[in-house]
């Protein structure tokens, strides 16, 4: 699989860093044995030691107790002079001084030369093994980042392959193709990316979805009067018949009432849909506001009744949202209904139901499926003649998602249709 150029960038700056990382430990490493002299084992205090005990014999018994010091301390301690030890140091290339005390190193091994004081004598120890860390440790430490290379290669290989796909998605998604779905992840660090990417995706197909829709039953909910009041406008100036005059005057009258009747609704609609208010949540009597809602109907020639299943049991709510859902399904069921509404007020779980249900036509299993969506209508019993655009239950629909909970249409046992607003009896904040 070819890999994008992303994948090797973030590779090789975490190889890079690793690798540096390792040389500056080295470094520290020299650093400190340049400047710290106790690392050599404590060479420099074993050294002053014997050449303060040298000081003490005389100069020809100096060979005798070095001998004796070296195969006691399995060392290799030799005495020369100062011309000696300057034919062989400057062949040494790094030393460190201090005091008396000169530390000779090459690679591996380590020569000290001590002078004793007053003297021309030097203490010459060594060449012994460097304090340093050995190749086999060296060795390791290679493998193991060599090791880690190939780890952070297999673990970034998914992550880099998920970013390249989301950003050929998003692309993509940026030129209108709003059908594209970013590839399933196989990085768990980018799967939440792609899970919030496809959701979002979803979510503005859906809306840009939803207004082509809304753009395309306007135009088709608005040509409609328009051309009936175009019709009835060029009628009245062809006419000088005083009944027909009133006739054409009453329609084009009742267009315009039509017309403006639905761009409320319209707009009811799009501020609903475009974004979700702020919702109060109380704790609140249902059965107090659906007998707040049937009073308001008490004009009509309608028979209600309500059955509370729930008791006295209070459910959060926001009252304003739910009293508008359950006014548009009372009015649904007056409109479609033959006089009789059952309002139901139950339990299911930890949902809250309300069911409306009148004895009217009811409503096909075809339509059943799309009733909710804007601009729906079903059958010639459910059209603008009986009124309403298709806009009430769309309404209902986007409310009840607002409460986390969903609107439904079943068959009733009277033969019509029974609406149903459910939703969890306690709101969790989100």
């Amino acid at each position: 699989m070819k890999l994008g150029r992303s994948f090797f960038s973030l590779y090789f700056l975490i190889i890079s860093i690793f690798i540096i990382f390792s040389w500056m430990l080295d470094e520290v490493w020299s650093s400190y044995l340049e400047q710290d002299i106790e690392s050599y084992t404590g060479y420099k205090s074993m050294l002053l030691s014997l050449s303060n005990y040298l000081e003490k014999h005389p100069e020809n018994e100096w060979q005798d107790i070095l001998a004796g010091a070296s195969k006691e301390w399995k060392l290799s301690l030799k005495l020369m002079s100062e011309k000696q030890v300057e034919k062989i140091s400057h062949q040494r290339h790094d030393v460190i001084k201090e005091d008396n005390t000169h530390i000779f190193y090459d690679n591996d091994a380590v020569e000290i030369h001590h002078r004793i004081n007053s003297t021309g004598a030097v203490i010459v120890l060594g060449p012994a093994k460097m304090p340093t860390r050995p190749r086999v440790e060296a060795l390791i430490r290679v493998i193991l980042l060599a090791s880690l290379a190939c780890l952070l290669f297999f673990w970034l290989r998914p992550l880099s392959r998920d970013l390249d796909q989301l950003r050929k998605t998003a692309v993509a998604f940026g030129q209108e193709s709003f059908d594209m779905v970013a590839p399933k992840a196989r990085s768990t660090m980018t799967e939440p990316m792609v899970t919030a990417f496809n959701t979002m995706a979803s979510r503005i197909k859906r809306l840009i979805d939803a207004h082509k829709e809304l753009s395309t039953a306007v135009a088709h909910e608005l040509r409609t009067p328009l051309a009936r009041t175009k019709f009835a406008l060029q009628m009245l100036e062809c006419t000088d018949d005083k009944v027909k005059q009133e006739k054409y005057r009453k329609a084009i009258s009742k267009d315009i009432c039509e017309l403006e009747q639905l761009i409320s609704e319209m707009l009811i609609y799009a501020s609903f849909d475009n974004e979700k208010p702020e919702l109060k949540f109380t704790n609140e009597a249902i059965v107090d506001i659906v007998k707040n809602q049937v009073g308001n109907f008490q004009q009509f020639e309608q028979n209600f009744t309500v059955n509370n299943l729930l008791g006295e049991d209070k459910v959060d709510v926001d009252k304003q949202f739910i009293a508008r859902a359950l006014n548009n399904y009372i009015s649904n069921a007056i409109k479609y209904g033959n006089g009789e509404i059952d309002i139901t007020i139950s339990k299911n779980s930890d949902q809250c139901q309300i069911k409306v249900t009148d004895n009217g036509a009811g409503v096909c299993d075809d339509f059943k499926c799309t009733i909710f969506d804007a601009f729906s209508r079903g059958d010639i019993s459910r059209n603008r003649e009986t009124g309403g655009f298709g806009l009430g239950l769309a309404i209902v629909c986007r409310i009840m998602e607002w409460h986390g909970g969903s609107a439904s249409v079943v068959d009733s046992e009277h033969g019509g249709a029974s609406f149903i607003l459910s939703w969890p009896i306690k709101h969790v904040v989100t």
